[in-house]
């Protein structure tokens, strides 16, 4: 039957929204066969149409049905490409530029190549915007309850002058109200810890 294994390539990837399966190039492969031979097939009755038509027998409908099927053949094709190019774009924002070696065995030529890609283009946007090296937009993906974060000093670690000029004299037990972005470096650092881990 017309458009069976694009409807298995739909199924197998609705089956698989949490994780990226292989990718099923036997069964892409197939569609497009299927695909080639519509519309082979398509070409011969038209040319032979002409001469039925004389005697009253019309082909044309078989030639719709046919139609019709490469049309839903390339809409499955599409739309499997489409939301795995789509997973990959949003595996780039929660991995980074390298993605974890269980998924990238599960991943085509063509798609490595796109993500790798993406991936560049990502990068490259993100060193032009702001000053000293870019800004890294994959940071913070949902936005912070508060700009500001009381911390404790873990060390002492001295006079810290912030982005607006003023000057904190950080002192081992101390307690500060500082701007998220300023403090985010000492934090990661060990410098400094948040309010809230401590209680």
């Amino acid at each position: 039957m017309f458009c069976d294994k694009a409807h298995t390539l739909i199924k197998e990837l609705d089956r698989n929204r949490d994780i990226l399966p292989p990718y099923n190039n036997d069964l892409v492969n197939e569609i497009g066969k299927e695909i080639t031979t519509l519309i082979e097939q398509n070409q011969i009755d038209a040319q032979t149409n002409e001469t039925r038509n004389s005697e009253g027998v019309s082909l044309m409908p078989t030639i719709r049905v046919r139609h019709a099927a490469i049309h839903r053949n390339l809409r499955c094709i599409l739309a499997y490409h489409y939301n795995r190019l789509n997973s990959l774009r949003t595996m780039r924002w929660e991995f980074g530029s390298i993605l974890p070696v269980e998924i990238k065995v599960n991943l085509s030529t063509a798609e490595s190549n796109w993500f790798a890609k993406y991936s560049s283009t990502l990068a490259k946007y993100m060193r032009s915007l702001g000053e000293d090296g870019g800004v890294n937009l994959a940071v913070d993906m949902k936005p912070p309850k508060a700009l500001y974060i009381e911390v404790r000093c873990m060390v002492d670690y001295g006079r810290f002058e912030l982005s607006d000029g003023s000057v904190l004299l950080l002192k081992k037990n101390s307690r500060h109200y500082l701007p998220r972005c300023e403090c985010e470096e000492l934090i990661l650092t060990r410098c400094i810890s948040t309010y809230c881990e401590l209680e």
